[in-house]
């Protein structure tokens, strides 16, 4: 599955029990993860379209935590929080990520999902390549129902507008 969004295109597929999705950003790697990295930055574009997201806690370090909320223009809250296993900049992180509740605690009923992001020096841009790992084929259809697939892209095509503004 693919979806074309503009100049660029979210490449979008399944492995195994991981979802990969592939954009490319016409801007310098360096730049690309710091917009991933910085509360500054994230917070601008994260989430899908009309979504503001607020930053609780963001320590972008091996066992550090990124605590937020994303809220819809209607008021629906979607709390997520990650933990960091490995960063390596501007190249690489990964990191443990799950739904939560306001205080930073899992929601019952969701596995973490293992997140790998990949910061590819493509040409005069960058190829970012996110792998989801889940736990078993359930949780995976689960979250795809959920509409991951389109609030991801929605969410790439605001990245890819937040780094064409800057």
């Amino acid at each position: 599955m693919s979806v074309n969004k503009g100049s660029n295109e979210t490449v979008t597929r399944s492995e195994g029990l991981e979802l990969v999705m592939e954009r490319f950003f016409m801007a310098p790697r360096e730049l690309v993860f710091a917009a991933y990295t910085e509360p500054d930055h994230i917070k601008n574009w994260w989430g899908p379209n009309g979504w503001m997201t607020t930053n609780y806690q963001m320590d972008v370090r091996p066992g550090g935590i990124w605590h937020y909320c994303m809220r819809s223009p209607e008021g629906e809250e979607a709390w997520g929080k990650s933990v960091y296993q490995e960063v390596t900049a501007p190249e690489r992180l990964v990191y443990l990520d799950n739904f939560s509740d306001e205080n930073g605690n899992d929601v019952e009923g969701y596995a973490d999902m293992r997140i790998t992001v990949d910061f590819i020096e493509e040409g005069n841009g960058t190829r970012l390549v996110s792998r989801t790992l889940f736990a078993n084929e359930e949780e995976m259809k689960k979250v795809m129902d959920m509409g991951a697939v389109e609030g991801m892209t929605e969410t790439f095509d605001r990245l890819e507008q937040y780094l064409n503004g800057m």
